[in-house]
């Protein structure tokens, strides 16, 4: 049986894409007045460095980061929150 490790696909194209889909969810909801919940389920470790580690094994958060233009996905949300985009 295979087994999956986050560590090695963190910051991958779908890691990428599932988050900026939360981002503008929290975003959207943070415009209404009512306070909501927000639980991620599926955390994991919480953290993941991109730079060392199991992650520089696959090379996909490369890839996906490169690709993805991640400066666009972050820097409206670094303007309203305190958010440093990834270099």
């Amino acid at each position: 049986m295979l087994s999956y490790r986050h560590a090695f696909h963190a910051g991958n194209h779908a890691d990428v894409l599932k988050h900026a889909v939360v981002v503008q969810l929290l975003r959207y909801l943070g415009q209404k007045d009512k306070a909501y919940w927000y639980i991620d389920t599926h955390a994991g470790a919480g953290v993941y460095s991109l730079k060392e580690g199991y992650a520089t094994k696959t090379g996909s958060s490369k890839r996906a980061l490169r690709n993805c233009g991640i400066a666009r996905i972050c820097r409206p949300c670094s303007r309203n929150m305190s958010m440093k985009c990834p270099r």
